[in-house]
């Protein structure tokens, strides 16, 4: 039988993962001798990934790496296997799932999960390297660490976590942040929608330096910013209509200078995919993003954004600027649906 090691954050959309464990795993062992890895606090998932990477990196028969929770678990434990031979199958049960759902996982019905994990297509996928400066810890989440599997760094005091759904600055990182505090009790994606609405409504100007690979440096208040492997973020959102985890580059959506007003009319089409064009929201393919502050000169700096402009990976906003966000082919190989929306 075949060998599988699950990697279960039981703490996934608040609680309810932890939850249904005892109720999947019979199915799970119908198919598969399992292996259940709980996970006990922020970054455990990439902990017990990277074990698992070196005990199995030289091994004949490698086992099927599953990550059980949302988007923030199926992060850390990518983050683990990238760059190995190992594959990474998904089964979403967190707020989001949004990574899931581009691999054509299903959230709901198990059974048409366990048949991609058993029959699906093996993809190898690209990823996008973050590099900036680590956002302060807030009520029980960590300031981000430097871990070994993310490699090394190119500035000192910085830290590199790596994407492989989707990073976001302006008032959509502003919304994972008020996340780690706030709206615990709203559960789905109503919940984005709650906080984007709380966020835009406190949203302060955010003057950002913003270079996109080689094109000439953009200026202004940085509304809006998403560097995306797939077409959706935030439990649905179609942030990047069209985007594939396998094209040989990233998505990359921009927005400057909007009023708090055009951004909560923003959200419905944000939700359909029908907002490229609106108030001069530009869409185009990258392979870098470099984002930096303004000093009183107009002029970038090394310094961080005060208050902070929060950077995220994957929906975890762990990041701070200045950062440079990159991307590269073939980091990661993950276990999904025959037919996908994007290939």
């Amino acid at each position: 039988m075949a060998e599988m090691h699950c990697i279960i954050n039981p703490m996934s959309r608040d609680g309810n993962s932890g939850k249904l464990w005892p109720k999947i795993l019979p199915r799970l062992e119908e198919n598969w001798k399992v292996t259940a890895h709980m996970t006990e606090s922020v970054g455990h998932a990439t902990e017990i990934a990277w074990k698992l990477r070196k005990e199995f990196q030289d091994a004949e028969n490698k086992p099927l790496i599953v990550a059980m929770g949302g988007d923030g678990t199926v992060n850390e434990v990518a983050s683990a296997l990238r760059g190995s031979d190992l594959i990474l199958g998904l089964i979403p049960t967190g707020s989001g799932n949004d990574l899931a759902m581009a691999h054509g996982l299903h959230r709901k019905k198990l059974d048409l999960t366990i048949e991609t994990l058993k029959n699906g297509i093996d993809r190898s996928v690209g990823a996008l390297r973050l590099e900036g400066v680590p956002a302060p810890s807030v009520k029980g989440y960590p300031a981000p660490m430097p871990r070994e599997c993310d490699g090394p760094i190119n500035s000192e005091g910085n830290v590199v976590r790596w994407v492989f759904l989707e990073s976001d600055a302006g008032v959509t990182s502003m919304t994972s942040r008020a996340k780690l505090s706030r709206g615990k009790w709203i559960r789905g994606s109503l919940k984005y929608t709650y906080l984007g609405l709380t966020e835009v409504l406190r949203w302060k100007k955010k003057m950002a330096w913003v270079k996109v690979d080689d094109e000439e440096p953009l200026k202004g208040d940085m509304s809006v910013l998403a560097f995306t492997m797939s077409e959706t973020f935030g439990g649905g959102y179609r942030v990047c209509p069209g985007a594939s985890p396998t094209n040989p580059h990233g998505h990359l959506i921009l927005g400057f200078n909007l009023s708090k007003m055009k951004m909560i009319r923003l959200m419905g089409p944000l939700r359909k995919g029908t907002h490229i064009g609106r108030f001069g929201i530009e869409y185009k393919d990258a392979k870098k993003v470099e984002i930096r502050s303004l000093g009183d000169d107009g002029e970038p700096t090394d310094s961080s954004h005060s208050p902070p402009l929060f950077v995220q990976s994957d929906g975890e906003p762990c990041i701070q600027t200045p950062v440079v966000l990159e991307f590269y082919p073939n980091q990661l190989i993950v276990r999904g649906a025959k037919s996908v929306a994007w290939n």
